[in-house]
């Protein structure tokens, strides 16, 4: 069980209902506004700005996301631009707001769990109803629902063998590569592309809810996995499932990391509990929709483990787990007549342009060989260093778990699935969720935590609503409306320190004349 980490109290400031700047008293004694980091906004505050920024970025994603081909502009279109004008005005201020209600999560008094749950309601709601955004990954969903659905074999085709409308859907580089997914989400698509057949837009609907359905199960056990290791709810809920990463990617996304995650939690939870079958079922669930989650099988084990008496514990708990789990495999398989295809399809997101931090180092020792004479050892480097990251996450895994006893099991996996993210071989920005839903449950507050937030506001805008590669044009167009969204927030602080002061003079006078006429 791991210790309780209170989050560090922070000193009272003055103005809890305004906005209060950073920068320091001038002559007069008073508070000039400043647009900062660190600067205190209240919950209610962040709320209205952050559902500003999601209608923004939603209404930019009208012109400028991951549409439907028949809708699709050109890039170079003015509607086009100005939706991604759009685009990054709303979500430049939708992670500024998520970063200011982060200071005030960690303040003396903290919204309660409720309020959160609301503000992440309002925040979510446009980008529900907006058209997908920052990937095409939901239509490649529907067309290997609608293979499977058409007794295509998805471990072994791509969407170009189904043909059609909705293979057209689907980005160019993913055309001719079999399904890496689980059995269990292929068969959840495959009910969502029966809607294809007369609703695009339905079907998108379909794929959208099933993404919300992880969202709820992440949200719902998120709080007690939190309490189980000592992180309090408020702290372990804004980075968890406020996270922008979360909205931009699992809600308006529709990825299906969120399933994988919400089942995950659940087992979790569950373990903890005390159930450790129900526990091993759920999480060969969260496997057998994306195969990352099977890392949390030993936590299953390590937790059954203190359940038991007698002589080798920890073996016999392993033994039990693995069999729970071969036996949920071979019912959920059988169940959706996918076949064990996709255990050969592990490596599907690596594709010869991914980028990562492995991949670009092999890139670049390639390059540097080649130069030097060495072709042949030039195209050995990529696979070579892919190789060394993956390896170099089992060695980091396998001394996590060694160290399970004095930091957290569950914190252990976290920090597991994140360098599996850092060092993996394919590099997508939702995928740092693997580490960061299980950091905001489990990790101490401290450089870890905030690291992890850092580093969510920084993949937040690493993408173009559209999700394809950007040009020049784009690129300055994203970083204009980012300079609009900050010049907004820099206006609202002035009017709002304004303001204050204002008032606080207005009740000076009247203290005055009150004490004249005294």
């Amino acid at each position: 069980m791991q210790g309780a980490h209170a989050d560090r109290p922070r000193p009272a400031t003055t103005r809890r209902d305004t906005v209060a700047g950073s920068a320091s008293p001038g002559r007069s004694g008073r508070r000039a506004p400043a647009l900062a980091l660190n600067a205190e906004v209240t919950p209610r505050r962040c709320r209205v700005l952050g559902l500003l920024g999601s209608v923004a970025l939603t209404a930019g994603g009208l012109t400028a996301g991951a549409l439907p081909v028949r809708d699709a502009l050109l890039p170079s279109s003015g509607r086009a631009a100005l939706g991604v004008l759009g685009a990054y005005f709303g979500l430049v201020l939708l992670v500024a707001a998520w970063w200011w209600l982060g200071r005030s999560v960690r303040g003396q008094r903290p919204p309660a769990p409720r309020e959160l749950l609301v503000t992440l309601a309002l925040w979510a709601a446009p980008l529900v109803l907006g058209p997908p955004l920052f990937s095409r990954d939901v239509y490649s969903y529907l067309a290997q629902g609608a293979m499977a659905d058409a007794r295509i074999d998805v471990y072994a085709h791509g969407p170009a063998r189904l043909g059609g409308p909705l293979a057209t859907e689907v980005a160019p580089v993913w055309q001719h590569t079999p399904a890496p997914y689980g059995p269990l989400f292929v068969a959840l698509a495959a009910r969502a592309a029966g809607l294809a057949h007369t609703d695009l837009t339905a079907a998108l609907l379909g794929m959208r809810l099933v993404a919300l359905l992880g969202v709820g199960l992440m949200i719902a056990f998120l709080p007690p996995l939190a309490d189980r290791c000592g992180v309090a709810r408020p702290a372990a809920l804004w980075l968890g499932a406020l996270n922008p990463l979360v909205l931009l990617h699992l809600v308006a996304g529709a990825h299906n990391d969120a399933l994988m995650l919400g089942l995950l939690g659940a087992g979790l939870v569950t373990a903890y509990g005390g159930l450790p079958v129900a526990a091993a079922v759920l999480v060969t669930c969260a496997a057998l929709v994306k195969a990352p989650a099977a890392l949390a099988l030993p936590v299953v084990a390590a937790l059954w483990a203190l359940r038991l008496a007698g002589a080798a514990r920890t073996l016999r708990a392993a033994a039990l787990t693995g069999l729970v789990a071969l036996a949920t495999t071979a019912v959920v398989t059988a169940m959706t007549g996918t076949g064990y295809g996709w255990l050969t399809t592990l490596t599907t997101p690596v594709s010869a342009g991914n980028w990562s931090l492995t991949s670009g180092l092999g890139r670049l020792t390639g390059a540097v060989l080649a130069a030097v004479g060495g072709e042949g050892l030039g195209d050995l480097a990529l696979p070579a260093w892919r190789r060394l990251g993956l390896a170099a996450t089992a060695v980091i895994v396998v001394v996590l778990w060694r160290r399970r006893a004095r930091i957290g099991p569950v914190y252990a996996l976290a920090l597991g699935l994140l360098a599996l993210f850092v060092l993996g071989p394919a590099f997508r920005p939702w995928y740092a969720l693997w580490g960061l839903f299980l950091i905001a449950a489990a990790a101490p507050e401290g450089r870890i935590r905030r690291w992890a937030a850092v580093g969510s506001g920084v993949l937040a805008l690493g993408l173009l609503p559209s999700g394809s590669p950007p040009d020049a044009a784009q690129l300055t167009l994203a970083a204009g409306g980012g300079a609009l969204a900050l010049l907004a927030l820099w206006w609202m602080f002035q009017m709002s320190g304004q303001g204050a002061l204002s008032a606080r003079t207005r009740t000076g006078a009247r203290v005055a004349r009150a004490g004249t006429g005294a």
